[in-house]
């Protein structure tokens, strides 16, 4: 699935609501298997969501919730499983499926993204204190998350802004680099 405006995150949940014919097609198919596809973002400045329009890079998710309306539309809960890159496309109408392969995260030096993710948190808490909602369960917990990698993904999801900035997030392998990218996304929002 292509949209304009998501991201779909590994770990997180992303609500969607589908509507369009190819989608709707997509769905069936999706949930008389395995239940899994991607979202994939489209690409800047571009209005078509054609083959050349999207990011290769895609969250895979499972269907969690799926509940369907008269109208044939329905609304459902992807979770967010892997970050995957788009391989050949294997057919293109009525849906896009394409061979994927995932991408593992990278973490060479724990210790040093373990110290990254302290100074995302200080950060996060620092925005937190200056208005920015979040659900107090999260505030309250994001201290005690600690693997780094889903750290990251937690708070891209609940404090990035910009379906943009998300996808670079997505699309970085190495938690380090992750982690740096947030700190400097996260420090122009507390400016």
């Amino acid at each position: 699935m292509v949209l304009p405006n998501a991201v779909l995150v590994p770990n997180m949940l992303l609500p969607l609501h589908i509507f369009e014919a190819q989608y709707r097609a997509m769905l069936r198919w999706c949930l008389e298997r395995d239940r899994l596809f991607c979202v994939a973002l489209t690409k800047l400045g571009t209005q078509e969501r054609d083959a050349e329009n999207f990011s290769p890079v895609a969250g895979i998710g499972l269907v969690r919730a799926c509940v369907g309306a008269e109208d044939g539309t329905s609304n459902l809960v992807l979770q967010g499983l892997a970050r995957v890159k788009f391989g050949n496309l294997l057919q293109a109408e009525p849906f896009r499926i394409a061979e994927i392969r995932e991408l593992r995260s990278d973490c060479p030096n724990p210790v040093e993204a373990e110290a990254l993710g302290a100074k995302v948190v200080e950060i996060c808490e620092k925005l937190h204190e200056q208005g920015r909602e979040q659900p107090p369960a999260l505030m309250r917990n994001l201290r005690h998350v600690a693997n780094p990698d889903l750290l990251a993904d937690i708070v891209t999801q609940a404090f990035v802004r910009g379906p943009l900035r998300q996808q670079r997030l997505l699309e970085e392998a190495s938690v380090s680099e992750r982690m740096r990218l947030l700190i400097r996304y996260l420090q122009t929002e507390t400016a």
